[in-house]
C-alpha cells in the first residue's frame, strides 16, 4: 500500500493519448489509469496534449502529472522538458534518462560501453543509402537473419525480422518511415523475459510465448493467444541475475521510479541480453508491469498510487 496521503497529493492530470505511433494503447493505458485514481480518491482529469495546450495545466491548477503517453512525445523527454518548465511534478525518469532510453541505440552504445550484454549490432543513418550494397554488408557484420527497429520507437512500432536480403532492404525502408536512425542487430535465438521497476526494487520476471515470429505489437495488444508466464520459469539463482541485470541497466541510462528492461536469452549461451529499457511502459489490461506486481503482491491501484509517489516526491 502506497503511504501517500491522499488529500494532500492535490490535483494529478492523466496524461494521454498524444500524436506518437502508440496513441492507441496510451489512450487504454490512461483511462485505466484514471479509473485506478479515482478509485482511489485522487482528485484527478484526464488531459490529452494533442488536443489541449500544456499551458492549460497551470489554469487547471495541476499539481503532479501521471504521464501514460507512449512513444514520442510522451517518454523522450519531450513532454518531461515542458512540465519542468511549467514547474509541474512529474512520474517517471527525468528528461535525460527519457531521451537515452527511448533511443535504442544510444542505450545499446552505454550498456555496451559498460560490458553488459547487448548482441551485434549497427546504426543506419539518414547519411545512408539502402541499397543491395548495404544490405550485403549489414548480412556480412550481423549475420543472415537480423532485426531491424526504429531507433526511437516503442511497442515494436516499425520492427521486423529479416531474413534474407530482399527482406532486411524492405525492412530498412519500413523502418525509415517511423526515424530517420534505424538500428540493425543480429537475431538472438531464445525465449524473452522482461523485467520491471517499481522505485529501487525489481519485481518478479515475466516470460512471454507467442505463437507469432516475435513478440511484436499485435502480440503484444490484440493476440489472444500470447502466453505470460509469472513466476516466468527460472531459478532463484537465474532470478537474482536477471532482476541485478535489469536493475543495472535502468541505472545506467539514468532511469528512475518506474519502468521495464527487456531481455532475450540466447538459447546457445543462457545470457540474458539486453535489448531495450522502458521508462513508461504500457498498463493496459494485458500489460506486463501491471501482472509483475500482481505477483509481487501489488495489486493495480496501489502500483498506480507508488508510481504517483514518484511525482509527489519529485
Amino acid at each position: 500500500m502506497s503511504e501517500l496521503n491522499i488529500s494532500q497529493i492535490g490535483k494529478t492530470a492523466v496524461l494521454l493519448g498524444g500524436h506518437s505511433a502508440e496513441r492507441e494503447v496510451s489512450l487504454r493505458s490512461g483511462e485505466a489509469v484514471f479509473n485506478a485514481l479515482r478509485k482511489k480518491g485522487v482528485d484527478c482529469i484526464k488531459f490529452d496534449p494533442s488536443e489541449q495546450e500544456l499551458t492549460q495545466l497551470k489554469a487547471l491548477n495541476v499539481k503532479n502529472v501521471w504521464i501514460a503517453l507512449h512513444g514520442r512525445g510522451g517518454e523522450d523527454g519531450t513532454i518531461q522538458a515542458a512540465l519542468e518548465f511549467l514547474n509541474i511534478k512529474y512520474t517517471g525518469s527525468s528528461v535525460s534518462a527519457s531521451a537515452i532510453a527511448m533511443d535504442k541505440w544510444r542505450s545499446k552504445m552505454i550498456w555496451k560501453a559498460m560490458g553488459l550484454p547487448v548482441a551485434n549490432h549497427t546504426l543506419v543513418d539518414q547519411s545512408v543509402v539502402v541499397d543491395d550494397a548495404l544490405v550485403r554488408r549489414l548480412v556480412a557484420r550481423l549475420g543472415p537473419v537480423v532485426f531491424v527497429k526504429p531507433s526511437r520507437e516503442g511497442s515494436s512500432v516499425g520492427m521486423n525480422k529479416a531474413t534474407s536480403l530482399d527482406s532486411l532492404k524492405a525492412a530498412l525502408i519500413e523502418a525509415k518511415k517511423y526515424d530517420d536512425e534505424v538500428l540493425v542487430e543480429s537475431f538472438i535465438t531464445g525465449k524473452e523475459y522482461t523485467v520491471s521497476i517499481l522505485g529501487n526494487k525489481a519485481l518478479p520476471s515475466i516470460s512471454m510465448v507467442t505463437p507469432r515470429e516475435f513478440y511484436d505489437y499485435e502480440a503484444k495488444y490484440h493476440s489472444n493467444e500470447t502466453q505470460y508466464f509469472c513466476p516466468s520459469g527460472l531459478n532463484p539463482e537465474e532470478e537474482k541475475e536477471i532482476a541485478e541485470l535489469a536493475q543495472t541497466a535502468f541505472s545506467a541510462l539514468g532511469c528512475q521510479g518506474w519502468g521495464r528492461v527487456d531481455f532475450i536469452r540466447d538459447e546457445a549461451s543462457g545470457q540474458f541480453m539486453l535489448l531495450e529499457a522502458n521508462t513508461v511502459p504500457g498498463m493496459t489490461e494485458s500489460s506486463l508491469v501491471p501482472k509483475a506486481a500482481a505477483e509481487a503482491g501489488v495489486s493495480f491501484g496501489d502500483l498506480v498510487l507508488k508510481i504517483l509517489e514518484t511525482a509527489v516526491n519529485r
